[in-house]
């Protein structure tokens, strides 16, 4: 029913209504005349009168053998009797009165009429716009929030870092602003494109800023909102999404947290075809392959997880593009703090790349958190423009943790750590190609760190040798071998570092083939998991005696790292000793105060 129909019904409706309240008065007017109380009285000395209403304000009543011209009934208002009495002998005409007026009756009555339908239709709408539970008359609807251009306010200058995945992309932007352009030699918009990275990487804020520069009508909506508690309402909101689209082509409809929607059927011991979430994947399955691109429908997913989604999702003809929106790497990282520093008030020393060069790994939310507490610490100490060091500060405090000052430790437990952190200091200076040491603290950090050794990285690395791997496990567990060498006993405060030493000792046995008794081969891989669990195989693959090769080779690589670190700081005891000192007294060395990087010969 549209608005006109509406409003035509409400006009007959009230038609009907004014009519029946005219006949209702008319009618009444015919059979009932009100008459005057003294006219009353004399109808009723001369008892023309055979029936009585008598109620507290008014008495109604019927006439016998009425004459020509009079009603059939009366009406009239009563007056108190000894008042009345007065008045008649007084030979005065009088009526009763009331102190209510018409408009106070109506008004009596409308008014609750109204207050009730008032609150009637604000349950309603608020049930159907989902306040009252959870959206009754629009189960089935999508909750897809609709942006526009100037609604984004985002572009292709607002991202920075993945050029790679910009110009991918962009494409997308050219056949929206001129489809027939797009496809002059016969060429298809891709079905659907996935953005796959790492959290934080800027995969939603690259899908805002091709609807804002396409200029075209933004779809957004998480995977998580498709499913609820009711059967086939998933599926139904695919529908609805796909019907909006339709509407607002060209359109650009974006499904952040893919994984949430299309995990692949048939994992785990409770999957089924009657599963909801199941149903609500193969209804956008079935969406995915009923939609024609050059209608100007684009759809863009997000994910993190893309090894769970399901294989159908991913084929030919539905989501034909991957675009991986990855961490960026230095040159990358600079720009992202360019874009983040538009608002910030730098100090003139402040050299963008030497701030990218010491954070490596991170991802451009990682940068705008960085520049906000760099902020934040220069606005705290009272400073007009953020240094060099509120970023390294900043740096320190995202990685390492935050300082806890109040957790003291006693003497013994100060020595041991700062012996622990020098020997990670002194043996990364000792080895070739170690990251530079950039500050050695005893002060604590976060839930467990008592102390940290906070290493420089030069460059990205994506590939490292056997003997870089064996020097980064001998840097690992220098700490232990510094508390071995000169307490003559070992600590719990290594665990973290056994850990990391012992797995890259593993990943260098199974997986890159670096034993030469095991051979060039893999015995394990990395495989995505589902709740902790391998989604496809399990197991090892090799027998009990591989696997107590495995294990003596690993532990060999751990104990050769440990006799190597505690062979150079035996070295280089004195300057051990002296920095020991030194860091117990100022409780953290920069790297102007650390000795000079000198690798040492080999033993």
């Amino acid at each position: 029913m549209d608005k006109k129909t509406s409003f035509n019904l409400w006009y007959v409706m009230a038609a009907v209504l004014a009519i029946l309240l005219f006949q209702g008065v008319l009618e009444q007017v015919r059979r009932v005349q009100p008459i005057s109380y003294s006219t009353f009285q004399s109808y009723l000395a001369d008892k023309r009168i055979d029936q009585l209403v008598v109620t507290a304000s008014r008495i109604t009543g019927h006439i016998r053998d009425p004459k020509p011209g009079e009603p059939t009934g009366f009406v009239t208002a009563r007056v108190d009797p000894d008042f009345a009495r007065q008045l008649e002998q007084a030979g005065v005409e009088f009526t009763g009165g009331s102190d209510e007026s018409f408009i106070g009756n109506i008004l009596s009555w409308i008014l609750p009429m109204v207050l009730f339908l008032a609150v009637w239709m604000f349950l309603m709408r608020r049930m159907a716009m989902g306040g009252l539970g959870g959206g009754l008359m629009q189960v089935g609807k999508s909750r897809a929030k609709i942006y526009v251009e100037r609604n984004t306010k985002v572009t292709f200058a607002d991202v920075a870092g993945v050029d790679e995945s910009k110009a991918e992309i962009s494409e997308i932007v050219d056949f929206l602003k001129n489809p027939k352009a797009g496809g002059r030699l016969g060429a298809r918009l891709p079905k659907g494109i996935l953005l796959v990275g790492p959290p934080g990487t800027g995969k939603t804020l690259l899908a805002r800023a091709v609807a804002g520069e396409a200029g075209v009508a933004f779809l957004s909506i998480s995977g998580s909102e498709f499913v609820e508690m009711f059967v086939g309402v998933g599926a139904a909101r695919v529908r609805d999404l796909f019907e909006q689209a339709r509407k607002l082509a060209p359109c650009i409809i974006f499904i952040d947290e893919l994984d949430a929607l299309g995990r692949a059927r048939g994992v785990g011991p409770m999957a089924g075809g009657h599963d909801e979430k199941e149903q609500t994947l193969n209804q956008l399955l079935v969406e995915l392959d009923g939609f024609d691109p050059s209608s100007g429908i684009v759809l863009l997913a997000a994910t993190n997880r893309p090894e769970i989604l399901d294989p159908a999702l991913l084929r030919a003809g539905r989501f034909d593009r991957q675009i991986l929106v990855d961490r960026p790497d230095k040159k990358g990282r600079i720009q992202i703090l360019e874009v983040h520093i538009k608002k910030v008030k730098l100090a003139p020393e402040v050299n963008l790349e030497e701030v990218a060069a010491l954070t490596p790994g991170f991802t451009g939310a990682d940068l705008a958190n960085l520049v906000n507490e760099a902020a934040l610490l220069a606005t705290r100490r009272g400073a007009d423009a953020v240094t060099t060091e509120d970023f390294t500060i900043a740096i320190e405090r995202i990685v390492a943790g935050l300082e806890k000052r109040n957790r003291i430790l006693n003497a013994r437990e100060r020595r041991t750590v700062a012996y622990h952190e020098l020997g990670h200091a002194l043996v990364a200076l000792s080895l070739p190609g170690q990251d530079p040491v950039q500050k050695v603290s005893i002060i604590p950090r976060g839930i467990g760190a008592l102390g940290y050794t906070l290493q420089r990285p030069i460059e990205d690395r994506f590939l490292m040798s056997r003997q870089e791997l064996e020097d980064k496990m001998a840097v690992l567990l220098a700490g232990r071998a510094a508390e071995s060498l000169v307490f003559t006993e070992i600590s719990t405060g290594a665990a973290d570092d056994l850990q990391r030493a012992t797995d890259i000792a593993r990943s260098m046995v199974t997986r890159y083939g670096m034993d030469g008794k095991l051979g060039q081969a893999a015995y394990e891989t990395e495989r995505g998991t589902f709740l902790g669990q391998p989604i496809e195989g399990g197991g090892r693959r090799f027998s009990e005696e591989t696997a107590r090769e495995i294990d003596v080779a690993v532990r060999g690589l751990v104990d050769h790292a440990f006799e190597r670190a505690k062979e150079i700081l035996g070295r280089r005891r004195d300057e051990l000793e002296r920095l020991a000192k030194v860091l117990l007294d100022k409780e953290t060395l920069t790297a102007a105060e650390l000795p000079v990087p000198t690798p040492l010969a080999a033993p």
